[in-house]
């Protein structure tokens, strides 16, 4: 009699147990609110190729030129990337201010395309076609940034398209930030 029971009870059990483990995966945190390990930390040292012959590539040591580096984070096919062109053309004309793009999991023909349609705000490139580079960054999707302080430290990652609030409240500040950080 008792194994009957437990034979009705258990697959009930079991279904409610899996309900609620989907249900908490469904309210988990976006993306742009986990957190990175690579916070106040040294950029990773990882040397890629330039995107192509138009495009100069950065070392690890261009990260730690005395200058404040934004690193976004793109690709050709990423909807959001094209949302967040203008945010990214104002960051190119802040004074002290180095804007980096690393194309992910992409070609480097595409990505041309992309940015020959929506303008190149970047003053240098690199190729991660294979998002190897993206691994070490802890990239989870595009678009992300990285704010990188004047000693090659990362005081930022934001995932997620540099529109509106984000860029006014959270990228634009932590740039403030690293300029004056030591």
């Amino acid at each position: 009699m008792i194994f009957k029971r437990l034979l009705y009870i258990l697959p009930t059990l079991a279904f409610v147990a899996l309900a609620c483990v989907l249900l908490l995966s469904l309210i988990a945190p976006p993306p742009s609110e986990l957190p990175s390990m690579l916070i106040d930390k040294p950029a990773p040292r990882i040397a890629l190729p330039a995107l192509d012959a138009q495009t100069q590539a950065f070392a690890p040591a261009d990260l730690a030129q005395g200058h404040v580096t934004v690193l976004n984070v793109f690709a050709s096919w990423c909807v959001p990337c094209r949302e967040e062109a203008p945010g990214l053309a104002s960051i190119r004309q802040m004074d002290g201010v180095a804007l980096y793009g690393m194309v992910w999991k992409d070609s480097a023909g595409n990505a041309r395309a992309f940015l020959d349609a929506l303008g190149d705000p970047y003053s240098r490139i690199d190729l991660d076609a294979d998002g190897r580079a993206g691994i070490d960054w802890g990239v989870y999707g595009v678009p992300e940034t990285f704010v990188i302080d004047r000693h090659g430290i990362v005081r930022l990652r934001y995932a997620g398209p540099l529109v509106g609030d984000a860029l006014n409240n959270i990228v634009l500040p932590a740039i403030a930030k690293a300029k004056h950080e030591s």
